[in-house]
């Protein structure tokens, strides 16, 4: 399946819903947009429509459908063609689900009710972004890992927030537009920039990290721009500089906030000259860097207290990406957990390694002023003192503890707290709630929750509710 390089009116879309009123409603409204559409009402009718010799420009495809679901409908085109163009329609309470479709590939979600000028909008933006797609075809046989050897990398959660940050990584991703990633100290910066560069058009090229905080000023100027032989006491050889080793790829700039003015100064004439004078030359090297930055200072308030260029922090703010910290993504911390632990499991040589309830509990009632990374090495250290894979809040350290014991944590937990559930039974908990305070009134129900009647019913049925509600 290929996708002509068209957008707006003459998109050929192919429709895929097994509601069928609600599939024909849409089709019409699309319809009146002129894009030409194909309707299925099911993964295997849609199917059997991508096998047809004329090719869709996208695809609209309903998450949860009975059989295949959409989401194994995703996964199954993305077998065929890695830049298939895929849009997922998503109902309330879908909002992991919608994740595991953005990490499976599609390119955005839309929610229902529809709201047609923001469909209309994604629409278009999907449509007109080809150019990803096109260089996915040209490399169908592009490694596992990256040039650098770095595994593709894999953001974890289903979060809004972390999904957001995964809608807008997508957009940016086959860009070359500089993109500045803000975040407390250890929620994952480098990683999405990685994660950036992996699914860039350079993503052949090296990935190169710096951390400048790292590095005193002086050596931090030698590292990005090199040197030639002499330029100062100890330059026994010429180097050639980060930039340099980074041509054609990608340069992760990270605590960019705490650089110096002067050498502010001379990355901004890089980012704009495209062009670099190593330490101790006065002849530019021309230069191809796409050029990615993180910090988890404020650099508006750096900009105003003099201590940071306004040119320079216009010119890497092109597209902004706000990562939460782990405290504002608790409903995460579950699935960091079980990746992390899988991952140290097969560093460590080790079988798979469990999580008992209290130490459980104490984890998800902590604070986590190291985010992402301290989580990591909370675990870490904790599978080290398992003995019998199976951690307990014995394995965790003090703080942990202490935290999870203060009254301002949680003011007197329950003897026995409730366990973990998934997210269909909090969503069938919170359904019922509405319909039983709207006196089993559906119409009523269907507005405050913000789905459709249709969709409430087929919750209703798929849940079989007690009818004193309904």
């Amino acid at each position: 399946m290929t996708h002509a390089a068209s957008a707006g009116s003459s998109a050929r879309l192919l429709l895929v819903d097994d509601d069928e009123a609600a599939c024909r409603l849409l089709a019409e409204v699309l319809e009146r947009e002129a894009y030409r559409v194909v309707t299925a009402l099911s993964a295997d009718e849609a199917l059997a429509a991508l096998d047809e010799p004329v090719p869709f420009d996208a695809i609209l495809t309903d998450l949860r459908m009975p059989a295949k679901s959409g989401l194994d409908l995703l996964r199954i085109v993305r077998e065929r063609d890695p830049a298939a163009l895929v849009l997922v329609l998503t109902a309330f309470g879908d909002a992991a689900a919608a994740g595991d479709a953005i990490r499976a590939g599609a390119y955005d979600f839309i929610s229902k009710p529809y709201d047609i000028a923001a469909l209309r909008e994604t629409l278009a933006r999907a449509l007109g972004r080809r150019r990803l797609a096109s260089v996915r075809r040209e490399r169908p046989d592009r490694p596992t890992d990256g040039a650098d050897g770095h595994a593709g990398p894999a953001l974890v959660g289903h979060s809004p927030a972390i999904i957001q940050v995964m809608k807008t990584l997508a957009r940016v991703a086959p860009s070359q537009a500089t993109v500045l990633v803000v975040g407390e100290t250890g929620t994952g910066k480098e990683l999405v920039a990685r994660t950036i560069h992996y699914f860039s058009e350079r993503a052949d090229r090296r990935f190169v990290a710096v951390n400048c905080s790292a590095l005193a000023e002086g050596l931090l100027e030698s590292e990005l721009f090199g040197h030639v032989r002499g330029a100062f006491t100890g330059a026994t050889t010429s180097r050639p500089g980060l930039f340099r080793e980074a041509d054609h790829g990608t340069l992760f700039l990270d605590e960019i906030g705490d650089i110096s003015l002067p050498l502010q100064s001379r990355l901004l004439r890089a980012l704009q000259e495209h062009e670099i004078v190593p330490v101790g030359s006065e002849a530019p090297v021309k230069i191809d860097v796409r050029v990615l930055a993180a910090t988890h200072r404020d650099l508006p308030e750096l900009v105003r207290q003099g201590h940071f260029r306004e040119d320079l922090y216009y010119r890497l703010n092109v597209v902004t990406l706000m990562l939460p910290p782990l405290r504002e993504r608790r409903q995460d911390i579950p699935l960091l957990m079980d990746h992390f632990l899988r991952e140290l499991a097969a560093r460590h040589g080790r079988g798979p390694v469990a999580v008992d309830p209290e130490a459980q509990r104490r984890l998800l009632g902590y604070e986590w002023p190291g985010n992402i990374r301290e989580l990591q090495n909370v675990l870490e250290r904790a599978m080290l003192l398992a003995e019998q894979d199976v951690i307990g809040h014995e394995h965790l350290p003090s703080e942990v503890h202490q935290h999870a014991a203060s009254p301002v944590a949680a003011a007197s937990p329950p003897p026995n707290p409730d366990p973990l559930r998934s997210l269909e039974e909090v969503e069938r908990e919170h359904v019922m709630r509405v319909l039983a305070a709207c006196g089993g009134n559906r119409e009523e129900t269907s507005r405050i929750l913000g789905i459709s009647r249709r969709t409430l019913s087929r919750m209703i049925q798929r849940w079989n509710l007690p009818r004193r509600l309904t």
